[in-house]
């Protein structure tokens, strides 16, 4: 074996699972967690405030037909969290397309720098909407 080839296939011992190195499952493993860490925080909380939820363990958004806004949680047992209930608020429901509102709040501010918290808001004269401050 020449002296390239023994080094070549040190360096791949180093980089497989089964080598003296990082296996490539640990490499990836921290790739992500360098991106994660390197994502603004978004944060979505309930209307009354007692509930909060980071947006990146979202895994879907929907309205019922009594118009509460829930985001189903995909870790864990897979539970869901009412955002927004009409009931709370004197009764007025949200927008039709207010939970598609929230997806595109949280698009807008994962590209944003810093940390966010996002959350619904009722008034008589506006009626439901979102608001977001910087954290």
């Amino acid at each position: 074996m020449t002296a390239a080839f023994v080094a070549l296939l040190g360096w791949l011992a180093a980089w497989t699972p089964g080598g003296s190195g990082p296996g490539l499952a640990e490499r990836r493993d921290k790739g992500r967690e360098v991106r994660r860490m390197d994502a603004p925080d978004v944060w979505v909380a309930g209307d009354d405030g007692n509930r909060m939820v980071r947006a990146a363990a979202i895994v879907g958004v929907g309205i019922d037909h009594n118009g509460n806004i829930t985001a189903r949680l995909g870790r864990g047992d897979g539970a869901s969290v009412i955002l927004a209930g009409p009931g709370q608020r004197d009764g007025a429901h949200p927008a039709d397309d207010f939970h598609r509102q929230l997806i595109s709040i949280i698009a807008q501010l994962s590209d944003a720098s810093g940390a966010f918290l996002v959350w619904p808001a009722h008034d008589q004269a506006r009626g439901w909407r979102w608001v977001s401050e910087p954290l």
